[in-house]
C-alpha cells in the first residue's frame, strides 16, 4: 500500500519519469482503494470522472502487487484487464503499458489477446485461395493481399492489414469461428496464430482482453479457451458500464442464419474438393442455403430488433422456421454418412449437431426467466435466448474465484448511487468509490437547453434542429459534433444542413468510424453527425471540438424486446421499470455523450441538449444531478457568443 502511495507522490516514480506530472488526489484515492481490493481479494466499483487518470490508478497498484509477489518469491499475481473496445485494448497495450513498465522497472510479461476473428486461419486461407467459386472480384483482390501479407506476418493479427478495408467480406473466409475451427485436428495446429496468442496470454503476468472475449471465456463459449480467466488473481474492467448486457448475452444462447450459411458454404467446399462422389452432400447444402436465405427475406430489409415469441406466432414465420429444421436435419443425415472420411467433414458434422440443438432452444418458447428476441442485419437473422438476470451466476463466480475485482468507468453512478450497476451483476458486497472530475466545468463549459423546440416526433423536428445548429456551427467555426439517437433524424438534418453551412459535413455511414474521426480531426472546420457508436470511446481534445449537440435524451426504444422482458420482470417484483431500468440506462448513455466535450484541463465548449424534458419533467433532475456541474443557459445567443469567444481566442493564438 505504501509503495502505491509513494508512486503517485510529488517526488515519486511517476513524477520522476513523466515530465509535468503532478499528483491528483482523486487518482491517489482510487489507486489506494484498488490496492486494498487486490490485497483483500474483494470487489470495488469506481466511477472516476474524466481526467482522473483512472488507467494509471488501476495499472500501477496491480503491477506493483505483481512485482512485490515476484520479489518475495511467491507466485506472481496474474492480472486481466478487460476493456470495452479493441481500440482501447491497443491503446493500453501499446501506449500505457510500456510507460508504466518502465516507470516501475518491472519485468512483468504483458500480452494482448483478441477474439479469434482477429487472427488469420492458415487452413481456411488455403481452402479459399483458389476462390472456391464463391468469391466476387473485390474479395479475390483482397484475398491476394491477405495471401501476400500471410507470408510475412509474425502474429497473424489482421489489424496489421492496412491495405484491406476493415469490413472486407474476405475476412470470414480467412479467419475461424468457434463452429468451423478444427482445433487439434487442424493440419496447421502447430503454427496456429490464435493458439500462439493464447499460449502467450496464459504465460503472461498481465493480459489485455475485451469484454466480449472475457465473457466468452468465462461462459466457456469458445472451445479450447476457458483456461485464462480462472487463473486470474486480479480482474479489472475498464468501461465497466457495458458489461451487464454483454454478460447476459454470453450466458444465453444465439442461433443465426450466418451459422447456417457458413456451414452450407463449408460443406460445399468439402464436396467440391474432396467428396465429389457424394452428390447428396451438395444438394442438401444448397437446399438449406436456399431455405435460410428465404427465411431472411420474410423480415424487413432494414435492420430491426423484435420479440421472437411474437414473431413466431405469425404462420409464415413459423412455417419457414420449421422448414429450416427439416432441411438442417436432412443435411445432418447426409453428413453423418460421410463421417470419418476427413477432418473437415467431421467438423461440419459436429456443427450440424450443435445447430440442431440450438434450433430446439429457439423453438422452445415456453421457458420462463428468459427473453426470446431477434435482430436482423441486411443479410442475416439472429435469434437470442437471454437470461433476465445473471446476478446469481456472476456473483457465485466472483466468490469462487478468490480474486480482487475492479469495476471502473467515467459513467457508472446515477444520482450518486451504483445500485442500477451493482444489482444486475450481484455485486451487493462490493465497495463503492465516486470520484469527481478535476476539470473546472463551470469555467470551461456551458450547458444549453434550448427553448421552444418541437416535440421529438413532430414533423418539423429535423428542420428545427438544423436551424438551431447553424449559428452554433458558425460561431464554433465547425469543431462540432451532432449526436443523434436515430439514423433517420441524423440523415434528415444532414440533408437540411447541406449547402446551408460552409463547413464540410461528415456523416456516419459515409466511411469507417476511425476514418471519419481522422477526417474530423484533420479538418479544422468539419461538422460530424453520428449516432450511438460515437457517444462513447471517442477522444477529441482541444479546439478540435468545442460544441456537442445532442438531439434528445437517449431513452431505449420501448419496443426493444430485451427491455420489455426485463420491464415485465421488474413489474412482477412490484418495481417501476421506468425508474429501475429505463431512466438509469438513459442517464449513463447521456453521461457518455456529454463526456465527449471536455477531455482536458484546457478544453472549452458548449454542450447542447435539445430536450425540454431535462427541465420540465421530474426525472430531469436525475439527469442534471448526474452530469458535470456546467453553467446552465437557455439562451442560444449567449451560447453562440461563448463559442465565438473560444474561436476568436484560438485565432489569436495561431
Amino acid at each position: 500500500m505504501k509503495s502505491v502511495e509513494r508512486a503517485f507522490s510529488d517526488n515519486g516514480l511517476l513524477a520522476n519519469a513523466i515530465s509535468g506530472f503532478s499528483p491528483r488526489q482523486a487518482q491517489i484515492d482510487m489507486a489506494m482503494e484498488v490496492a486494498l481490493a487486490i490485497e483483500n481479494k474483494t470487489s470495488l466499483i469506481v466511477e472516476a470522472g474524466t481526467g482522473t487518470g483512472k488507467t494509471f490508478a488501476y495499472l500501477i497498484p496491480a503491477l506493483l502487487a505483481n512485482k512485490e509477489a515476484a520479489e518475495q518469491e511467491q507466485s506472481s499475481k496474474k492480472i486481466i484487464v478487460s476493456t470495452g473496445t479493441k481500440n482501447l485494448q491497443e491503446q493500453l497495450f501499446h501506449k500505457d503499458m510500456p510507460l508504466i513498465r518502465k516507470v516501475l522497472a518491472t519485468n512483468a510479461q504483458i500480452a494482448l489477446l483478441k477474439g479469434r476473428a482477429n487472427y488469420l486461419c492458415t487452413y481456411r486461407l488455403e481452402q479459399y485461395q483458389s476462390g472456391g467459386g464463391q468469391l466476387d472480384a473485390q474479395m479475390l483482390t483482397d484475398l491476394v493481399k491477405v495471401k501476400n501479407w500471410a507470408n510475412t506476418t509474425l502474429t497473424g493479427d489482421i489489424g496489421e492489414l492496412v491495405n484491406v478495408q476493415e469490413g472486407s467480406a474476405i475476412f470470414p473466409y480467412v479467419t475461424s469461428t468457434v463452429d468451423n475451427c478444427l482445433a487439434r485436428d487442424c493440419p496447421h495446429v502447430k503454427d496456429c496464430y490464435l493458439i500462439k496468442a493464447r499460449e502467450k496470454a496464459i504465460d503472461a503476468d498481465l493480459v489485455v482482453v475485451n469484454h466480449h472475449l472475457f465473457f466468452a471465456d468465462m461462459a466457456l463459449k469458445d472451445t479450447g479457451f476457458g483456461e485464462l480467466i480462472p487463473k486470474a488473481d486480479v480482474v479489472i474492467f475498464d468501461e465497466a458500464h457495458q458489461i451487464s448486457d454483454i454478460a447476459s448475452e454470453y450466458f444465453g444462447e444465439a442461433f443465426s442464419t450466418r451459422q447456417l450459411l457458413d456451414l452450407c458454404s463449408d460443406v460445399l467446399q468439402v464436396y467440391r474438393t474432396s467428396l465429389t462422389d457424394v452428390k447428396q452432400l451438395g444438394r442438401a447444402a444448397e437446399k438449406l442455403m436456399k431455405t435460410t436465405q428465404e427465411f431472411r427475406l420474410l423480415f424487413p430489409y432494414d435492420p430491426e430488433r423484435g420479440n421472437w415469441r411474437e414473431q413466431h406466432r405469425q404462420a409464415r414465420i413459423a412455417s419457414a422456421f420449421a422448414v429450416i429444421k427439416t432441411d438442417l436435419d436432412f443435411l445432418y443425415q447426409v453428413i453423418k454418412l460421410c463421417v470419418s472420411r476427413n477432418d473437415a467433414i467431421d467438423n461440419c458434422f459436429e456443427r450440424a449437431v450443435t445447430l440442431l440443438s440450438k434450433y430446439d432452444i429457439m423453438a422452445n418458447l415456453e421457458v420462463s426467466g428468459m427473453s426470446f428476441w431477434y435482430e436482423t442485419t441486411r443479410r442475416h437473422v439472429v435469434l437470442h435466448q437471454t437470461p433476465l438476470s445473471v446476478a446469481d451466476k456472476f456473483s457465485a463466480y466472483i466468490k469462487a474465484s478468490g480474486a480482487g475485482w475492479i469495476f471502473t468507468s467515467a459513467t457508472l453512478a446515477v444520482d450518486g448511487t451504483f445500485e442500477h450497476f451493482a444489482k444486475p451483476l450481484g455485486l451487493d458486497q462490493a465497495s463503492h468509490l465516486l470520484l469527481d472530475s478535476p476539470f473546472d466545468y463551470q469555467r470551461q463549459s456551458q450547458l444549453l437547453v434550448p427553448r421552444f423546440l418541437p416535440e421529438a416526433n413532430h414533423r418539423n423536428r429535423a428542420s428545427a434542429l438544423a436551424e438551431l445548429a447553424m449559428p452554433l456551427i458558425k460561431a464554433s467555426g465547425g469543431a462540432c459534433f451532432m449526436l443523434f439517437t436515430s439514423y433517420r433524424v441524423m440523415n434528415q438534418v444532414a440533408e437540411l444542413l447541406e449547402g446551408r453551412v460552409d463547413n464540410p459535413l461528415l456523416v456516419q455511414g459515409q466511411m469507417a468510424k476511425q476514418t471519419l474521426l481522422s477526417e474530423f480531426i484533420d479538418n479544422d472546420n468539419a461538422v460530424l453527425l453520428a449516432t450511438a457508436s460515437f457517444w462513447e470511446g471517442v477522444d477529441v481534445r482541444g479546439d478540435k471540438l468545442t460544441c456537442v449537440i445532442i438531439d434528445k435524451l437517449p431513452f431505449a426504444s420501448p419496443d426493444d424486446p430485451l427491455l420489455q422482458a426485463r420491464s415485465e420482470d421488474v413489474k412482477r417484483q412490484g418495481g417501476d421499470p421506468f425508474y429501475h431500468i429505463q431512466l438509469p440506462q438513459a442517464v449513463i448513455a447521456l453521461k457518455q455523450g456529454v463526456g465527449r466535450l471536455i477531455r482536458d484541463v484546457s478544453d472549452q465548449g458548449i454542450m447542447v441538449i435539445c430536450d425540454d424534458r431535462l427541465v420540465n419533467r421530474p426525472y430531469g433532475e436525475v439527469f442534471l444531478k448526474s452530469l458535470p456541474d456546467m453553467k446552465r443557459s437557455r439562451n442560444l445567443v449567449q451560447a453562440a457568443q461563448f463559442l465565438q469567444t473560444i474561436t476568436d481566442n484560438v485565432g489569436e493564438k495561431t
